[in-house]
């Protein structure tokens, strides 16, 4: 099949041409190697191939007869989460390397039940912890917009393989902005759905207090829909579950939008100003959201940004200190400051002072925070910022060899203004690709709305992509 038919095509567009008999998965398979195989040395987006796996599993998919949405279409799968039986989830450390995954995720398993071919493991940095993806343990991936620059993170390594058609769409998880983030640097559409409407399990019921989701970064809007009602729903054990929707996503996608009442914001919720190419970003999307119709003002939930901050922060230390003893207990390997990069020793020897009473204290303080947020959006549907305070860091600019926490995330604290937030209330949220710099780096902007309401913002999204295309528009690294 010529490249560019495969690469042009969405994941669904794909799925039809199998559907059709035009192409067999096997095809689509080799398709997706070839371009790893040609992209990969210079992006360092897949760490881990599955090759004879997804050759073994589209064969079958070949002779098989399925109404699967995504019957035969590459995927892959994110290094951190993405447990597949037999094969390593590493969370980009060196410390968990060496053990497979006795199971599927609960999420791989409704991946496979869509019909997607699994080709491989995606970069990410260690424990998912930054908004870039340069781990120790595997390398930076490349933006395939500009390799000098990051991809974000800390799904970056999905976002690069997506961004350069290796693969029309790859799992992500967000626990601070990690979808939205690369989506942002890569031109990419990404959607951190509400708290909970996918499942962690079969082990795990929640994520960091509730912090951490699961979907994808894609090309449209109509395959992160489509992919959200293939795996979206809650399983024996959860112990609680999103708010139930009432027609599939799919739907949304084209549906009338009506007129919504947004509310955006320029600077950062501390008041700072942002990178120029920023406000650019946010003037001309609110100017284009007035254009279909909508109301649009200037306004800002009542937020004490400190607040926010330093209970976020105990959040994700503790975790971190969680997740790394969890392991050491379960495998009977000790943890030891050698197996870790220093930035995280330091968080995790961080997170092991906080005491529960802190813990507790730092939910309560996001839980305000949401009643507060959750009162905003009572006047507004949908609130409009960038994604990120400035256009994608280049790598090496976080120095993850540095021991002192606060130095090492100087860099990046007014990068990442936004994304928390709805991490925090549960609330989706969504990056959207409407941006472009002077020298053609990717600005996305932030779309968040109520608790439980993707269909709107799949809508807004799918509205904002009819009037604004940007699926033409091609990194340098593509076929």
């Amino acid at each position: 099949m010529p490249i560019e038919e495969y690469a042009q095509l969405d994941a669904l567009g794909l799925a039809a041409l199998v559907n059709l008999g035009k192409v067999k998965p096997s095809e689509l398979t080799e398709e997706a190697i070839r371009l790893i195989e040609k992209h990969n040395p210079e992006l360092n987006a897949v760490v881990y191939k599955m090759y004879d796996l997804a050759r073994e599993r589209a064969k079958e998919l070949d002779s098989t007869a399925s109404s699967a949405p995504f019957h035969g279409v590459p995927f892959l799968l994110k290094d951190i989460l993405g447990d597949y039986r037999g094969v390593p989830t590493t969370g980009g450390s060196r410390f968990m390397a060496g053990k497979s995954a006795a199971f599927d995720a609960t999420l791989t398993s409704r991946y496979k039940d869509a019909g997607l071919v699994i080709l491989g493991k995606t970069n990410a940095p260690e424990f998912g912890i930054l908004p870039t993806t340069e781990p120790h343990a595997y390398g930076p991936t490349c933006n395939p917009w500009s390799l000098e620059h990051s991809s974000g993170g800390s799904s970056g390594g999905a976002a690069a393989a997506v961004a350069a058609g290796i693969v029309p769409a790859a799992h992500a998880n967000d626990g601070g902005g990690s979808i939205r983030i690369p989506a942002s640097c890569c031109g990419l559409f990404g959607m951190k759905p509400t708290r909970a409407r996918n499942p962690l399990g079969p082990v795990i019921g929640d994520g960091l207090g509730g912090l951490i989701c699961e979907h994808v970064v894609t090309r449209t809007v109509r395959d992160s829909a489509a992919l959200l009602d293939a795996t979206h729903g809650p399983e024996a054990g959860d112990p609680y579950h999103a708010t139930p929707v009432d027609r599939p996503f799919l739907d949304e996608v084209g549906a009338p939008v009506g007129r919504l009442k947004i509310a955006y914001y320029k600077k950062a919720t501390d008041g700072k100003s942002l990178h120029p190419e920023c406000d650019a970003a946010v003037e001309s999307a609110a100017k284009l959201c007035a254009e279909l119709g909508h109301d649009v003002e200037e306004a800002l939930p009542p937020l004490d940004a400190d607040n926010l901050s330093s209970s976020f922060m105990t959040i994700w230390a503790a975790g971190l200190a969680f997740q790394i003893d969890s392991y050491e207990m379960i495998h009977g390997k000790p943890a030891e400051s050698d197996h870790f990069e220093p930035l995280t020793w330091a968080l995790y020897e961080s997170g092991k002072q906080v005491s529960a009473s802190q813990y507790q204290i730092a939910i309560s303080m996001l839980q305000m925070i949401s009643r507060e947020v959750g009162r905003f959006h009572e006047k507004y549907d949908v609130w409009l910022t960038p994604t990120l305070g400035a256009p994608p860091l280049k790598n090496g600019v976080i120095d993850t060899s540095q021991s002192d926490a606060m130095t090492a995330f100087a860099p990046i604290i007014d990068y990442v203004p936004f994304t928390a937030l709805a991490n925090a209330t549960g609330q989706p949220s969504m990056s959207v690709p409407l941006h472009w710099t002077a020298d053609n780096l990717p600005v996305g902007i932030l779309f968040s709305g109520r608790f439980g309401d993707e269909a709107g913002l799949f809508r807004l999204a799918a509205q904002l992509e009819e009037a604004r295309p940007w699926i033409d528009r091609k990194p340098p690294v593509w076929d």
